[in-house]
């Protein structure tokens, strides 16, 4: 089957500094979160999301910062829909302000106790200022995969009368569904003008796929965090995202700087105290790792047999392993070729009969192959040399 790009021109909004300090390991400092804010500048993507100022003296401080930083992303931060929120939000110079609500009936009855009137008539409070102030606004619903159809279009299309840029979609509690997802955000892309961003949470395990038929369903803003990181299982990975869309769409994310995903997994993972997965999309430690002797040989031949991405375009290289009783004789081969060894294909064959008996008994080492590869090497040069001189005799 041809693959064939299936997504329009769309912008990542990460949200680390944001959703990403709900992680329970996460404490960023000042200087983290600004380190953290250039890297992923630097990478390029489009928007950053940050605390909301109202969250603690030192997140308004730190809002303040980073807005201030003069970055090429646009800077945002998230607020309740009140008005003394979004008067502190614009008061720290971000360029636009990410107003959320709850409207399912959980959080209408047990969060702010508000109808669907109720939130319409904040919103037309809220709105109004935020935009005569001149920064950039999206009004969310939080949870709307549990609210009904009917509510959220009655917001939605209210909020898109009065002029915002974005409506939000927040999957908060990764219920939904990819065929969910598509068919809510196609619904709403033809109701609504604004632009369309999706949220999700990882909970069921779908936020990658989730983003991805949003993107397919008219979304025009993903929300991300690095290696997924946030309130529980967190949400749609970075990494995962451009993963997904690099196999569909190579040339939609080459205006990212692919090669700094690898610096940034490891930089977040370091700061929250834990391990970058070993199944991590693209800078896990196994993900351009070949094992098994059939693999390997068309992998040797041809990478894309089994390689949906390639490694370098992350900055990353391939890695036949060939330490186990799996291994094949055309790996053990390309091994030796590494090293720059000549080796005969009878002699490669011997070394990896050698190998599988060695392996089913014990662990075996690269360590351990180098030197039986040396040592047939070794055996051979004095073999020829022997010849050599029986004949020159």
């Amino acid at each position: 089957m041809t693959r064939r790009a299936l997504v329009k021109p769309f912008s990542i909004i990460e949200s680390t500094l944001r959703e990403g300090e709900q992680f329970v390991n996460a404490f960023f400092t000042t200087e983290q979160k600004v380190r953290i804010a250039g890297m992923l500048d630097e990478f390029g993507v489009e928007y950053l999301e940050l605390t909301s100022p109202m969250a603690s003296p030192k997140s308004r401080e730190d809002c303040t910062t980073i807005a201030n930083l003069g970055l090429k992303a646009k800077v945002l931060t998230h607020t309740r829909c009140h008005i003394d929120d979004a008067r502190v939000a614009v008061s720290t110079g971000v360029d636009g302000v990410d107003v959320v609500i709850g409207t399912s009936s959980q959080l209408r009855r047990f969060s702010h106790g508000r109808t669907i009137d109720q939130i319409i008539a904040t919103a037309r409070e809220v709105i109004p200022f935020l935009k005569d102030s001149g920064v950039e606004v999206r009004f969310s619903t939080e949870d709307s995969l549990r609210s009904t159809a009917e509510d959220l279009f009655r917001v939605y299309e209210a909020v898109d009368e009065m002029g915002v840029d974005r409506v939000g979609v927040a999957d908060t509690v990764g219920v939904g569904s990819p065929r969910e997802i598509f068919e809510l955000v196609s619904e709403l892309r033809r109701r609504v003008r604004a632009d369309i961003e999706f949220h999700g949470h990882n909970d069921s395990g779908c936020a990658v796929a989730n983003a991805f038929c949003a993107l397919e369903a008219g979304a025009t803003h993903i929300d991300t965090t690095v290696l997924g990181i946030g309130e529980r299982n967190g949400i749609t990975s970075l990494g995962g995202l451009i993963a997904r869309l690099a196999v569909v769409d190579p040339d939609s994310v080459r205006k990212y700087k692919l090669p700094l995903l690898r610096e940034l997994d490891q930089t977040i993972a370091e700061l929250v105290g834990i391990d970058v997965p070993f199944n991590n999309y693209i800078t896990g430690f196994c993900a351009f790792t070949h094992k098994a002797g059939i693999h390997a040989k068309a992998v040797l031949n041809d990478p894309s047999t089994y390689e949906a991405l390639n490694p370098g375009d992350f900055g990353l290289t391939r890695y036949v392993h060939i330490a186990h009783r799996l291994t094949g004789w055309n790996a053990v081969r390309g091994r030796a070729e590494q090293l720059g060894l000549e080796i005969s294909d009878e002699q490669i064959k011997v070394i990896t009969d050698r190998i599988k008996a060695l392996a089913d008994i014990q662990p075996v080492t690269l360590e351990q192959i180098d030197g039986m590869l040396h040592s047939e090497h070794v055996q051979s040069d004095a073999a020829v040399t022997t010849a050599r001189s029986s004949f020159q005799a």
